[in-house]
């Protein structure tokens, strides 16, 4: 049986020296980079390798992109080699902040056709919690060879598809930012604040219990569906910063069998790119 959307760490355990099985951290720090690989190297699940959210999920930024941009299929698909990833492997990924960057690589995957990616319920922490074991030093896995495939751009939604949006309404902007950030009270990151006109918000932490688990599915079905009020999944469209934890979304989505939302992935750090672009606050 494939895992597709979550694993729980008990089921993790059972599975975790299976050499058909690929275990990915993904822990980031926005404000610290260096700081995942750092404490990947201290501790990390047995077995795992790492991606960097800027060097390895994200190409580098350009004057026309956001913070993260997609890297290339070439560049994307040695990664998946290096690490040992090919069609047949189930893959696992984790991070300490319930999967707002582990559903990123989820969303990457799934991108690529890969439907075997599950991302760890509760993360690291929730994994020692229980206590499960660790590691420290840096693993690597054989690599495999060359994956012959092409990401199905479908799930992808351009700048231009956005600018089209706002002058005839298509589909449902879901912003995955704090409630401050997309009321335009507070920007910490990004050089304006305000949110995309008639983008509605959800913070992608209300996907989450208090312990840092997802809500069941029942409840995150009940929750999106009051917020999309009859709008079908496949007229969603989900964004943030910079299209990294708006796939948390796409990932509680999937959990609630509202499959089908797709990604603006330039998000708001490109939509500012363009000074004439128009920006709303909560006053307007």
């Amino acid at each position: 049986m494939a895992y597709t959307t979550l694993i729980s760490p008990q089921d993790l355990n059972l599975h975790l020296h299976r050499s058909d099985w690929i275990i990915v951290d993904c822990r980031f720090d926005l404000a610290q980079p260096e700081w995942g690989f750092r404490s990947y190297q201290e501790n990390h699940i047995p077995g795992a390798v790492y991606a960097d959210l800027d060097r390895d999920l994200s190409a580098p930024r350009t004057p026309q992109t956001g913070r993260h941009p997609l890297p290339s299929a070439t560049e994307f698909l040695k990664r998946l080699c290096r690490w040992g990833i090919d069609p047949n492997k189930q893959v696992v990924v984790y991070d300490t902040v319930g999967g707002a960057f582990a559903a990123r690589l989820w969303w990457m995957l799934r991108l690529y056709h890969h439907e075997a990616v599950a991302v760890l319920d509760g993360g690291f922490d929730h994994w020692v919690r229980l206590g499960y074991p660790t590691e420290s030093g840096i693993h690597t896995n054989p690599p495999t060879v060359k994956i012959n495939t092409q990401p199905d751009l479908h799930w992808v939604v351009t700048t231009a598809e956005i600018e089209q949006h706002i002058r005839q309404p298509r589909f449902l902007l879901i912003d995955a930012r704090a409630p401050e950030r997309y009321r335009g009270e507070i920007e910490p990151i990004d050089p304006v604040a305000g949110h995309i006109p008639g983008a509605v918000n959800r913070f992608h932490q209300n996907n989450l219990n208090p312990d840092g688990t997802f809500k069941s599915p029942d409840r995150l079905r009940q929750e999106f569906t009051d917020l999309l009020q009859g709008t079908p999944p496949d007229d969603v469209v989900v964004y943030c910063g910079s299209g990294v934890t708006s796939c948390h979304h796409l990932l509680a989505m999937e959990i609630a069998g509202l499959r089908g939302a797709r990604l603006y992935v330039g998000s708001w750090s490109e939509w500012i790119r363009d000074p004439s672009h128009p920006i709303a606050t909560a006053s307007k």
